[in-house]
């Protein structure tokens, strides 16, 4: 009779039991610490995937990498065929033949091993998707033991004829196995849909090896009668007209005849079948990368440029990014101006950095693209009231910089050479203490709270003014035509001076004292005085989110959009912190300390997302970069970081 194994250990009274992965003990006695058991009678050895074979007649293993089929064990619950011998199916082990023990985990007795519990959807998806997979990399050996061992079908035997029909280009076969997919199609459109592809790929094959009269049967009898996307069909018509192959692909914007052409098609095809049928593409890698780009959602720091290739991250291992990564440390602190620093702004192309100071100067500051280090490139000179607002030009060539409220001058600069090309003032009495550049750099508005609003050339002409406009900030839409507006009844209006129409866009219940828009012109970033930062969609009109932890009353303050796709806002405070915030949460994840005293401005370098700078009351603009560090790699493997510096 058969005797009871222990729990946890396989036994066997006249022929021994090996266990795959090395571990493996005798009836009476403990399993050794590591290694295979020694034999009694015949030997059974696999290890690595090698099976060697026994002394006795008749045994036999067969291993590979912890998956042990046998003729009678595959896809069965039933024992080995050969007497004495072991059949193991994902680490379970089958009953032998006559001779043998029965093993069963956690002991029992009987011939044979409990029946396979059935497997659950969720599993049965799991095993196509990796057969799928497997498939994919030319597996095919291994995906027909999975399924063969699992029971489950990779697909419907109907769409695996109908695939191989398309891949060989055998349209007539393919159009046949259409049928017998017909009755398990939920839709009854989608047969048309997927026969006028198949026949789109036939006539277009057809004209490319040259077989115009072929080509035209199918579009006027197979494709025409079809009456599905008559459109599409005068578009191939004018197919017929192309005079060689190269000419054809260009039109069709076809890649030929060939696998490529038909595996995109077998890709459109698929999203008519039922899951059930046949997989979607690439079903595992679309899921993985979902995974991957979700947590990388989901990541507060994650702020380096999105990669949708799965090579180029770790599946073993959640997607997380330190903070040590991210522009929380100061890297340096300019020290030239010699009074209040009111605003600063980086260049378009991320080279330069402007600050504005009441010290009557602006400063132009390269910056180092190998140590991102700035240094003093120029000092432009001579704005009497201070300067408060910059705007570069879109191609960085100029420099427009007003002043604050009591300010009627404004001054474009060249910025190669440093010269003053425009000094503007229509009337002692104005106020022009906001600006911004028309998209197509050949103009610029600018407007202060006096109630004046222009638009004019390099020169400082006037082209177009709106009267009674109390102008608060500006910015121009990517359209070259549309100019948005905060003014003093606490609202962003949008304004064209083309057709000289304006329209109401937002409505807050305190003054706005500055605003930006996104790269997209879809979302507006407000600084409202004792509120806070606010952001709206511009689109729908409605306050998105409010961002909390900044003081602000009613002082001037620039906000930003910043980081790789603009996921972060950054602001200065009246509390002398600069707050950062993920776009998608209203609490800051970065305080960042070092100023003291009122932050006025943050701006975030548009193509160095680790770099943000910070102008201050304080007469300093610090520039903000991940913590320098060096890496130690401890016994266990794991990433230390040891600090070097951080200047404070």
């Amino acid at each position: 009779p058969a005797a009871r194994s222990r729990p946890g250990a396989w036994g066997g009274s006249s022929s021994s039991a090996m266990q795959a992965n090395g571990a493996g003990g005798g009836q009476q006695q403990p399993p050794p610490p590591q290694g295979p058991a020694v034999p009694e009678l015949g030997c059974l050895g696999a290890q690595n995937g090698e099976a060697s074979s026994g002394s006795a007649a008749g045994e036999q293993l067969a291993h590979a990498n912890g998956l042990l089929p046998s003729a009678s064990a595959a896809n069965s619950s039933g024992g080995g065929s050969s007497p004495g011998g072991l059949s193991v199916n994902n680490g379970v082990p089958a009953a032998g033949g006559p001779g043998s023990a029965a093993a069963e985990l956690g002991g029992g007795g009987g011939s044979a091993l409990k029946k396979k519990k059935r497997l659950s959807q969720s599993d049965e998806d799991v095993i196509r998707l990796i057969g799928q997979h497997l498939h994919g990399l030319g597996l095919n050996q291994t995906v027909d033991l999975l399924m063969q061992e699992s029971g489950c079908r990779l697909e419907h035997p109907s769409a695996t004829k109908f695939r191989n029909h398309v891949m060989e280009g055998e349209w007539d076969k393919a159009e046949n196995d259409l049928n017998e997919l017909k009755p398990l199609v939920h839709s009854p459109h989608a047969i048309v849909r997927m026969k006028f592809l198949l026949l789109q790929q036939k006539y277009l094959e057809y004209l490319e090896d040259g077989k115009v009269l072929e080509a035209l049967q199918v579009l006027r009898c197979e494709l025409t009668p079809l009456k599905y996307n008559t459109e599409r069909i005068h578009v191939l018509s004018g197919y017929l007209m192309c005079s060689h192959a190269e000419d054809l692909r260009a039109k069709a914007e076809w890649e030929g005849k060939g696998t490529a052409s038909r595996s995109k098609l077998l890709d459109k095809l698929q999203t008519y079948l039922p899951p059930s049928v046949m997989l979607p593409p690439r079903r595992l890698q679309n899921l993985l990368r979902q995974a991957v780009e979700l947590q990388r959602d989901r990541c507060l720091y994650h702020n380096t440029k999105l990669d949708n290739s799965l090579d180029s991250v770790s599946l073993l291992i959640d997607h997380v990014c330190s903070r040590k990564q991210f522009p929380c440390y100061t890297q340096q602190i300019l020290t030239e101006h010699c009074n209040e620093v009111w605003f600063c702004k980086f260049s378009n192309d991320g080279t330069k950095l402007a600050t504005g100071s009441k010290d009557t100067t602006v400063i132009i500051w390269q910056v180092d693209p190998d140590t991102h280090q700035l240094k003093l490139l120029k000092t432009l000179e001579g704005h009497a009231y201070g300067v408060s607002y910059i705007a570069w030009s879109p191609d960085d060539n100029y420099l427009v910089a007003c002043g604050p409220d009591d300010c009627s001058e404004l001054w474009l600069w060249n910025v190669q050479t440093g010269e003053l090309r425009t000094k503007m003032s229509q009337s002692h009495e104005d106020s022009l203490t906001s600006v911004a550049w028309n998209p197509d750099g050949k103009r610029f508005v600018t407007g202060g709270q006096r109630g004046q609003f222009y638009q004019c050339d390099l020169d400082g002409n006037l082209l177009d003014s709106w009267e009674g406009v109390r102008v608060q900030c500006l910015w121009c839409l990517s359209d070259g035509k549309t100019v948005l507006a905060s003014d003093t009844h606490q609202r962003i209006r949008g304004y064209n001076f083309e057709d000289l129409t304006d329209r109401n866009i937002v409505q807050e219940d305190h003054p706005i004292m500055s605003f930006t828009i996104s790269k997209n012109g879809r979302l507006a970033l407000l600084n409202v005085a004792t509120q806070g930062v606010h952001l709206w969609d511009l689109q729908d009109r409605v306050l998105v989110r409010k961002y909390q932890g900044v003081t602000q009353g009613f002082y001037t303050i620039h906000s930003c959009f910043g980081g790789h796709n603009e996921d972060f806002i950054a602001s200065g405070s009246e509390d002398h912190k600069v707050y950062i915030w993920h776009k998608r949460s209203e609490l800051p994840i970065a305080e960042l300390t070092g100023h003291t005293r009122t932050v006025n401005c943050v701006s975030w370098n548009p193509q160095i997302p680790s770099m943000m700078a910070s102008a201050s009351d304080d007469g300093t603009v610090r520039i903000w970069g991940p913590a320098p560090f060096i890496d130690n790699q401890d016994i266990e493997g794991k990433t230390t970081s040891m600090y070097i510096g951080k200047l404070m």
